[in-house]
């Protein structure tokens, strides 16, 4: 009997095992057979969470495009998360420590190092060979590491050319800054466009630079400041490998007396004299100042503000060397965003940067220099204000990141501690490089040699 009940049983459990792998052959099987009305296989809905900082004037845009991709991916639906520069970066800190940060976000160009080097990315090379032609782009560059590892690809990019007030200039009848300038050529300018508010130029021995009323040349900081002279002087911060200070060099001796030399005269204006003003960067635009080194974006300041004005290449270096700084802000995956996310995080990178539409509706904006190189130097993107538009091209030729790595701002702000002080006349430019290159080391050895 107990053997009987033995054979009842397992017969059981071979029908219940047949019927099991029949009905998932049967589900598999219909899976595979859904389809549209026009015949086409149905996809499976996926959430893309994409991440970006946004303002008044590019956030409808922003809505507009991601609607325009969505009705291109009916299978993606996109969940934004933004909010203005400062939130959201801080915001995006908490959130990779959690573990809950968006898909795909949009980053600054001088923190792609960052999260990259602190594992928080998607490695970007196979995919950027695979369906990016590198000569379509600019900037693709911009984002490899010393490994030749690709982070992001580029949303718009941000390079540095010189700007100048046509009405200003005609004013003070100097004539319009040449590609053939070097930097004194500019000083030599900027003396004769300063004015105080005795109506005197820097030129007059009755010039009073306790009372400037214009400055020859505005300057701010790394990217518009400091920075593009240095290295157009064969100088920087970095060496190649951007784990090591190169600071403390005779040719940063000879940009940094430049830069000192200008503000003594009062031609630019330092650090303190830039708390008048509304911002650091409402100099020009408020024609306070009659040259300024400026990104991209600066255009839609001094297009609002009606200036009459003009661009062209940032000057010479004693030795022939230009520099232009560039900060390419890309969009970067996250390393967690895997399979149908992660192909999802990808279909949204390659829209924004090889659809025609999506370049030209950005460009509209005046935000950034177009991506893809066929829209940059269309007439869609030349034409308008500034005249010179080309100036903005014609700068990939000879530019270069900010020595980005993954402590960047760490570094950025040793820098500015001490080389402010040397802009103020609080020590001498010899011993605020000296004290810059130790405490950048520090920073740098901290993060690589811990």
């Amino acid at each position: 009997m107990k053997h009987l009940a033995f054979k009842r049983g397992a017969l059981i459990l071979a029908v219940l095992l047949f019927s099991s792998i029949l009905l998932s052959a049967c589900s598999s099987s219909d899976k595979e057979k859904e389809v549209t009305p026009s015949g086409e296989a149905v996809q499976e809905q996926v959430e893309l969470r994409l991440g970006y900082y946004s303002s008044a004037q590019t956030d409808a845009k922003m809505q507009e495009l991601v609607k325009k991709f969505q009705d291109s991916h009916p299978n993606i639906k996109v969940k934004t998360e933004s909010s203005p520069y400062g939130q959201f970066f801080q915001k995006l800190d908490t959130q990779i420590a959690a573990g809950n940060a968006p898909d795909v976000w949009l980053s600054d160009g001088v923190l792609v190092p960052k999260y990259a080097e602190r594992g928080a990315l998607k490695d970007l090379t196979d995919l950027i060979g695979k369906d990016l032609k590198h000569d379509e782009y600019y900037g693709l560059d911009f984002n490899k590491d010393t490994n030749g590892k690709y982070w992001g690809v580029p949303q718009g990019i941000q390079i540095g050319v010189l700007y100048y007030n046509k009405d200003m200039f005609d004013a003070a009848k100097v004539a319009y800054p040449t590609t053939d300038w070097t930097w004194d050529d500019l000083k030599a300018a900027a003396e004769k466009l300063t004015l105080d508010s005795n109506g005197k130029y820097a030129t007059d021995a009755a010039f009073d630079g306790k009372k400037v009323k214009e400055y020859g040349l505005t300057f701010f900081s790394i990217t518009e400041g400091w920075m593009p002279v240095l290295k157009s002087f064969g100088g920087g911060v970095l060496d190649p490998t951007l784990q090591k200070s190169i600071i403390n060099s005779p040719e940063n001796k000879k940009a940094l007396d430049w830069i000192v030399d200008g503000m003594n005269r009062h031609l630019f204006p330092t650090p303190a004299d830039l708390k008048s003003f509304q911002s650091n960067m409402a100099p020009f635009p408020s024609k306070a100042a009659a040259m300024r080194i400026g990104i991209y974006a600066r255009t839609m300041d001094a297009n609002n503000a009606g200036l009459n004005y003009d661009v062209t290449l940032l000057p010479k270096g004693p030795d022939g060397k230009r520099f232009s700084p560039v900060i390419a802000n890309s969009w970067v995956i996250n390393k967690k965003a895997e399979n149908q996310v992660g192909d999802a995080a990808w279909e949204w990178v390659k829209f924004w940067a090889t659809t025609d539409e999506a370049q030209k509706e950005w460009a509209s904006l005046g935000e950034a220099v177009p991506v893809k190189k066929s829209v940059a130097n269309s007439e869609q993107f030349l034409n308008g204000k500034p005249a010179n538009k080309q100036a903005f091209l014609d700068s990939f030729e000879f530019a270069g990141t900010l020595d980005v790595n993954a402590v960047w701002s760490e570094w950025v702000g040793k820098f500015n501690e001490s080389i402010n002080r040397a802009f103020q006349g609080e020590i001498p430019a010899d011993q605020a490089l000296s004290t810059a290159d130790k405490d950048v080391q520090q920073v740098l050895n901290e993060f690589y040699k811990k």
